[in-house]
């Protein structure tokens, strides 16, 4: 059974900073590219970031360029988001999701990705 079970978030002030984390188990994590999508209140999940098996590549959506890095450590099975200099905008439920495809590109897209967490919370304050 695969589960991504996401963690790290909380209430911050704009500005601040906050790592989530994402632990992966029940697959052979370092066979599928990760993603990070967030989901505000009545609004469209998005994407933020994703990450190749290896690492090597990435990409961000243009809302958090500059400001947020994904990361993965193979050996924990786990995938991160640093998230600085934080924005009220940012509020939002956080979801780690897997990708089991082979591409040369990781994906940006939710149908792409197999594989869900339960989200995590985050929310700015001003």
């Amino acid at each position: 059974q695969v589960q991504l079970v996401e963690s790290g978030g909380g209430l911050v002030q704009a500005g601040g900073s906050l790592r989530l984390s994402c632990a992966a188990s029940g697959l052979t994590f370092s066979s599928f590219a990760m993603g990070w999508f967030r989901q505000a209140p009545g609004k469209e999940r998005e994407f933020v970031a994703a990450i190749s098996w290896n690492g090597a590549s990435t990409r961000s959506a243009d809302s958090v360029k500059g400001r947020f890095t994904i990361s993965r450590d193979n050996a924990k099975n786990t995938v991160y988001l640093q998230m600085n200099t934080l924005k009220p905008e940012d509020t939002a439920v956080y979801y780690c999701a897997a990708d089991r495809r082979l591409n040369l590109r990781v994906g940006a897209q939710i149908a792409e990705y197999e594989y869900w967490g339960q989200g995590t919370q985050v929310a700015v304050s001003s």
